[in-house]
């Protein structure tokens, strides 16, 4: 029988019994944030270990923080423009800080959420140890090196010198957050339970958790381990006490099953989150709590019927994406990893590909509340190398580590459903793969039996090393969507999954003539720029992708079709920074999302959303601003409805219905200015109506907040659009207006952007051109409440401005 627990109770069984631990003058485990007041410096300064070390004059900032993104684009810098065009270099970062004497004798440790890369800690001149990847959580023991009651010094090097050594941006810094843990010696163990639910139905769920405590001292006494089940009210729905549990080891691994019936199951519709509480006990008295997320789902692949998720179908509809935020560079902000799973979930997007590395504890973290489905991806690339300096050159030495920490990680969250062990491997293409996957795949089974492994395979053939290992629980495929159809006779018996599908190119809000052919661009791998617009645009009509892949709808029309194909991640959902193809500076960001850079969406993103939604959708595009009497190409993407019918000032240019496997109906008429509207019907009835107008000359200013209102906690972000409007408030399509911002009140620009690829303008600036009549602002909250005003303004235009009340 469930008991309601009231809240302090609550809270009173959370932290470990705080009553009885008072009589023992000691507390549980804390966690807090360790990202403020960091002093930093550029540049390499190997004094900067030593405790003495004077870093007065440095900067002082709080992380999580990327210095590549407060640089100035250049093809000089040796990324080159995959990079990013931005500067890498040596990096050095310091904090002081105090543990009282009080704590003595408990244990002290510091985390890392990532260091890109090559990271070097030191605690009091004390060296703590190297981390080369820059995207694996590492954690150190401070304990040892400690003065109780005295000024500690922590000291971190970063090294980002040897560029190239990623095939996009990387960031360079310590762009994650820090945290710094404090437990009594007899403690559960970093990553130290795996809770999973073997059994799940709607009456009833089996959770299994597996929990291991470290006792290093190896302390005496009579231990017990208490595990309770919590849903999201607070209720306990399950509990379990194991007694006199021997702790003589170091590490110690104890086992517990609990039952919670009638469970409410986690589904991106409905992504309910249990929580697991472990409760350590000595002699009756809590020495540590600790808490892990629980999701109660099941899910299987299969091999004819594709994807089941709680026994019901389901088509994975997902996006690849790449770890940086746009103008806010590496650095992690939950709340723009929240706005780019708002923007996706927009479009329909139920799953997330983290392409091509581990991601941040917190995307996962919000994929698990807002119900994404993740491909949980480590590697992209093994032991031969992609650029000069990458991860294959300390592939020997760290993959095992790396992946194990990977795992042992992210194995509780219910988002993640995919294991991913390589992207794109060249050890595809020679007999190393096929050992090297086994034994990458046998470390997986080991730390987590319960989820299918996948790798992305740009080779997607029986002949390929890597699937020929057999321990390939899915096949993924990259792009090759001409042989979707084909995989029950090319691989019988086996489940698909295409890990990386598309790589359509388009820069937003820009159009070429005609755009019914389709183009492959640039078509030579050993040109540099081939076959395009001189201005490196690529036109945002889904004509246009690169030779390896294909548009939005041809590969869209096959995945639909067949149950058998369980599902597809798009490259990729938002534009990235570095990789651009052309392939040539000042190109310096992708082309391949479905939204820019500056999260504004291009027009596939309403073809996907009209196939991936029940929202009712009607978009018409490109703008009506032409030459008079050019021919010009309108599309239209819609759904809930059997046809559209056009109109020019008023005059029908006729209803087109979709035929066959069409996603789009397209009208071909020469330009005359005014007003075109798109109206949507079915049974005869409206169901919506569009209008484009033809824009005057720019006239004024929008600007549209995402959020009015923020948190006073140093990291809250409102996105701020802006628009260049005519008199009439029409968008003025090809507007370049260059527009200067000024901030009242205590928040602080945290960047600038427009979505255009070869822009070499600053993120960090207070000043930004529109592009195609849009940009973008982003404002970051600072710890004090305020009533902030952004004003925009650009010579010859009315300026505006918005209100963001910033609160405690």
């Amino acid at each position: 029988m469930r008991q309601k627990l009231h809240s302090h109770l609550l809270l009173f069984l959370a932290l470990g019994l705080l009553a009885s631990c008072s009589t023992m003058q000691t507390s549980v485990r804390e966690r807090q944030e360790f990202t403020k007041n960091w002093a930093f410096s550029l540049g390499e300064n190997p004094q900067a270990k030593e405790t003495n070390f004077n870093d007065n004059q440095w900067r002082k900032l709080n992380l999580p923080h990327d210095w590549s993104i407060e640089g100035q684009f250049s093809e000089k810098h040796p990324a080159s423009y995959n990079g990013g065009a931005l500067p890498g270099g040596i990096g050095w970062y310091r904090k002081t800080f105090t543990v009282s004497e009080a704590d003595k004798d408990k244990l002290f440790f510091i985390y890392f959420d990532g260091v890109y890369h090559n990271s070097e800690v030191w605690v009091n001149g004390h060296y703590l140890g190297k981390r080369p990847n820059g995207y694996i959580s590492f954690r150190y023991d401070l304990t040892p090196h400690l003065k109780f009651g005295q000024e500690n010094v922590v000291a971190v090097k970063v090294d980002n010198s040897q560029q190239p050594n990623s095939r996009w941006y990387s960031g360079s810094g310590i762009y994650r957050n820090v945290w710094l843990v404090k437990t009594n010696p007899v403690h559960v163990a970093q990553y130290g339970t795996f809770v999973t639910t073997p059994e799940v139905s709607e009456q009833s769920a089996k959770v299994a958790v597996s929990t291991s405590i470290n006792n290093p001292r190896q302390q005496a006494g009579k231990f017990s381990l208490q595990t309770l089940v919590l849903d999201a009210e607070g209720n306990t729905v399950a509990k379990t006490d194991a007694e006199k549990i021997s702790l003589t080891n170091p590490a110690t691994e104890v086992k517990q099953e609990l039952t919670v019936t009638n469970p409410k199951l986690w589904s991106p519709e409905q992504p309910y989150l249990y929580r697991v509480v472990t409760l350590v006990q000595k002699d009756g008295n809590t020495i540590d709590n600790y808490e892990t997320p629980l999701g109660i789902r099941e899910f299987r692949f299969d091999a004819k019927e594709g994807f089941f998720l709680n026994g019901k179908p389901m088509k994975i509809l997902g996006v690849c994406n790449h770890h940086d935020l746009g103008a806010l560079g590496a650095a992690i902000n939950v709340r723009a990893l929240e706005r780019q799973l708002e923007i996706m979930r927009g479009m329909g997007v139920n799953a997330i590909r983290t392409s091509h590395n581990p991601p941040a504890p917190e995307l996962l973290d919000l994929c698990d509340r807002m119900g994404f489905i993740v491909m949980d991806e480590v590697f992209d690339m093994w032991k031969k190398s992609k650029t000069k300096f990458d991860y294959s050159q300390v592939w020997d030495e760290w993959h095992q580590q790396d992946l194990a920490d990977f795992i042992k990680r992210d194995r509780n969250h219910p988002s993640v459903f995919i294991w991913s062990i390589g992207n794109e491997i060249p050890e595809q293409w020679g007999p190393e793969g096929t050992p090297i996957a086994k034994e990458l795949a046998a470390i997986v089974k080991s730390l987590d039996p319960t989820r299918p492994i996948t790798a992305g395979l740009n080779e997607p053939y029986p002949h390929n090393s890597i699937f020929k290992a057999g321990v390939l629980d899915l096949v993924g495929f990259n792009y090759h969507h001409q042989d979707f159809e084909k995989f029950p006779q090319t691989f019988p018996g086996q489940k698909f999954i295409a890990t990386e599908t598309t790589s359509a190119l388009a820069t937003r809000g820009h159009y070429d003539m005609p755009s019914d052919s389709i183009r492959r661009w640039p078509y030579k791998w050993d040109e540099k720029f081939v076959d395009g617009n001189k201005d490196l645009t690529v036109s945002a009509y889904d004509n246009v992708s690169t030779p390896w892949g294909s548009t939005h709808e041809e590969t869209w029309k096959i995945m639909k079709k067949h149950p058998f194909l369980s599902g597809m991640f798009i490259w990729t959902g938002f534009d990235y920074l570095g990789e651009p193809t052309p392939y040539t500076f000042p190109a310096r960001s992708s082309y391949f999302g479905v939204v820019d850079l500056a999260g504004i969406p291009k027009d596939t993103y309403y073809m996907y959303q009209s196939e991936w939604t029940d929202k009712p959708v009607l978009h018409i595009f490109p703008h009506w601003n032409w030459e008079p009497g050019k021919i010009v190409d309108v599309w239209a993407y819609y759904n809930n409805a059997e046809e559209v019918e056009l109109f020019l000032n008023g005059k029908s240019l006729g209803t087109k219905k979709k035929q066959g496997d069409d996603l789009h109906v397209m009208w071909r008429l020469p330009f005359q200015p005014g007003t075109l509207r798109a109206v949507s019907r079915r049974n005869g009835q409206e169901v919506l109506t569009k209008e484009i107008k033809t824009a005057g000359a720019p006239a004024k200013i929008i600007l549209e907040a995402d959020r009015s209102q923020l948190k006073a906690d140093g990291k809250d972000l409102s996105f701020v659009t802006v628009r260049i409007v005519d008199k009439d408030g029409n968008l003025v399509p090809r507007a370049d207006n260059l527009v200067n911002f000024k901030l009242n009140g205590k928040a602080t620009i945290a960047g600038v952007d427009n979505g255009l690829q070869t822009s070499m303008e600053p993120f960090k600036a207070n000043y930004r051109s529109t592009f195609n009549g849009l940009a973008l602002a982003i404002i970051q909250a600072t710890e004090e409440a305020d009533t902030v005003k952004l004003t925009a303004t650009s010579e010859g235009l009315e300026p505006a401005t918005v209100v963001i009340q910033v609160k405690e």
